[in-house]
């Protein structure tokens, strides 16, 4: 039996910090799902078994002020980028600099100086990855899913899908459906069809 599961990043994230700064015996305030304020000193051997403990679920502690700031743009993009379609802003650049406080020119310069690319790919391939997971869960039309990405027209997103992943959303949603039929028992009725089509060819060549 298989199924599928939709969970609440941040809420997870946030749960698994809390589960962890407990265990390492920390006294702490969370600042949001991402950031930790430590009230006190913490020794060598405590901060060793909270690197440790939250690495198990991939999980890093960012300490350098720009890895800090790099970091939260990622945040913030995976943010803008899982939206609804109504709140989701026009340009990147605005939300970023709103959410920030910092001129995009800055923070896109800080980006790829620390991450050797560029906000814009970063953006790319989250929104792919959310492509994915709306093709994956929901039952929405690649023009839908374009639209609820924000996209300026079907034909683009579906050209950095495909540049992305190698496959048009087309194709990748038929797989999927064509898995889940598999998964759930049921006949696939165009792979009949083509079957037999191949064994009325060889049986008149």
């Amino acid at each position: 039996m298989r199924f599928y599961i939709k969970y609440d990043f941040n809420a997870a994230c946030k749960k698994i910090l809390e589960e962890q700064l407990d265990k390492a015996g920390v006294s702490y305030t969370l600042l949001g799902s991402r950031e930790v304020e430590i009230k006190q000193s913490i020794s060598g051997t405590k901060m060793t078994q909270l690197i440790a403990g939250l690495g198990n679920y991939g999980i890093e502690i960012v300490e350098s002020q720009k890895n800090i700031l790099v970091q939260k743009i990622k945040d913030t993009i995976v943010e803008m980028v899982n939206l609804d379609e109504t709140q989701t802003p026009l340009r990147a650049s605005d939300y970023l600099s709103e959410k920030l406080q910092y001129s995009y020119g800055y923070l896109s310069n800080l980006f790829s100086e620390v991450t050797f690319t560029s906000i814009e790919n970063f953006i790319i391939l989250q929104k792919i990855e959310r492509a994915k997971q709306l093709i994956t869960t929901t039952e929405l039309s690649v023009s839908e899913i374009a639209w609820e990405l924000n996209y300026s027209s079907v034909a683009h997103f579906c050209t950095q899908f495909k540049g992305v992943t190698g496959l048009t959303p087309t194709v990748f949603q038929r797989i999927i459906k064509k898995r889940r039929k598999l998964q759930n028992g049921e006949t696939d009725n165009d792979l009949i069809i083509e079957i037999q089509s191949k064994n009325n060819i060889n049986k008149n060549p």
